[in-house]
């Protein structure tokens, strides 16, 4: 069994600039996981940077809106919301909302830092 609290997992600023907390990733739990799970927010007025990942990426919208760009597709998105991305597309989300905009991010096979590209 593991047990976190949100609260007390360190945040960091990840390469395509969202503010992340790892929650659940087989890199760091000693667990058998064929996934990540990571908790994610972007401040209001705040978009993360173009990038892709070589694994495919769930998002599911906690709370805020905004838009994600998905290679030449854009959608706005809202609480509730859940975004499937495959691997390889060029992606990026902006946080267009009063609030923080923020998501949890589900990538299968688990996420490592290099699986993702920042693109131009």
């Amino acid at each position: 069994m593991v047990y976190k609290k949100l609260k007390d997992i360190p945040e960091f600023l990840a390469r395509d600039h969202t503010h992340l907390k790892e929650v659940l990733n087989p890199s760091n739990d000693i667990l058998a996981l064929n996934y990540s799970l990571a908790y994610a927010y972007l401040n209001v007025g705040e978009q993360s940077l173009p990038h892709s990942l070589m694994h495919s990426e769930t998002y599911y919208i906690l709370e805020g809106n905004g838009e994600i760009h998905l290679d030449e597709k854009s959608l706005v998105i809202e609480k509730g919301d859940i975004i499937y991305v495959p691997e390889n597309v060029k992606q990026y989300v902006i946080n267009k909302g009063k609030i923080n905009l923020a998501f949890l991010c589900i990538v299968s096979p688990p996420w490592t830092p290099d699986i993702e590209i920042i693109k131009d």
